[in-house]
């Protein structure tokens, strides 16, 4: 590896503000709790597993019922 990288002729990623958006969940205790030991489990963050679940649930058209 090098002591200095030149950065000075870089270009920002056009697309990289398109790729992910921050947000704000209020979540539950018991759901955080969840989703955090099953991310350890897995050896993955938290947020990326939620994420990746809400995406599984978005793409293959899930719906909540509500009883």
């Amino acid at each position: 590896m090098r002591d200095n990288y030149d950065f000075s002729k870089a270009t920002r990623n056009p697309y990289a503000k398109h790729l992910k958006k921050q947000v704000t969940l209020r979540l539950d205790h018991d759901t955080l709790d969840y989703f955090k030991a099953l991310a350890a489990q897995n050896g993955v963050p938290y947020q990326t597993l939620i994420n990746l679940y809400l995406r599984d649930c978005a793409t293959s058209g899930k719906k909540l019922v509500f009883r």
